[in-house]
């Protein structure tokens, strides 16, 4: 047995090295974590008064109807009915505000369709898509389609 014991010996050493090792991770683990995390689930609950520090910059569709109601019926009758008109002219709070010195962006047509339309195999076959450089041929896309009720 006490043969057993002698010729065990780097198991021992072993063991107490995978010990302190552990030891070792769970003190630097408890240093990093923040101590909010896990409040909510798996996330770092102090984040959300961060979170309500940041200004407000989106306005929200029912916001730009107020003023744009003409475009805002034309969209709901077309293609992209479903989309925010923030999700192409962006964060619109600002413009909400002050109109007149805040103007809302206008996107190209030639970069902004792009982005949902340029042919991508990982995109359904019933979605529109077109190769830009062949199909625009130097026009851009509002030159033929209107973007808020788009006809193919």
């Amino acid at each position: 047995m006490q043969k057993i014991l002698r010729e065990s010996g780097h198991l021992v050493r072993l063991a107490l090295v995978l010990a302190a090792g552990f030891l070792i991770f769970m003190a630097v683990r408890a240093a990093i974590v923040p101590k909010s995390f896990g409040q909510y689930g798996h996330y770092r609950g102090a984040v959300l008064e961060e979170i309500r520090a940041k200004p407000i910059s989106f306005a929200g569709r029912a916001t730009c109807e107020v003023c744009h109601d003409e475009v805002a019926k034309t969209k709901s009758e077309g293609k992209h009915a479903g989309l925010g008109c923030e999700a192409c002219h962006g964060p619109s709070a600002a413009h909400t505000e002050d109109p007149t010195t805040n103007h809302a962006f206008k996107p190209n047509p030639a970069t902004l369709c792009v982005r949902c339309h340029e042919a991508d195999r990982a995109r359904p076959k019933t979605f529109p898509q077109v190769t830009s450089k062949d199909h625009a041929n130097g026009m851009s896309c509002g030159d033929c389609h209107k973007p808020h009720s788009p006809k193919i």
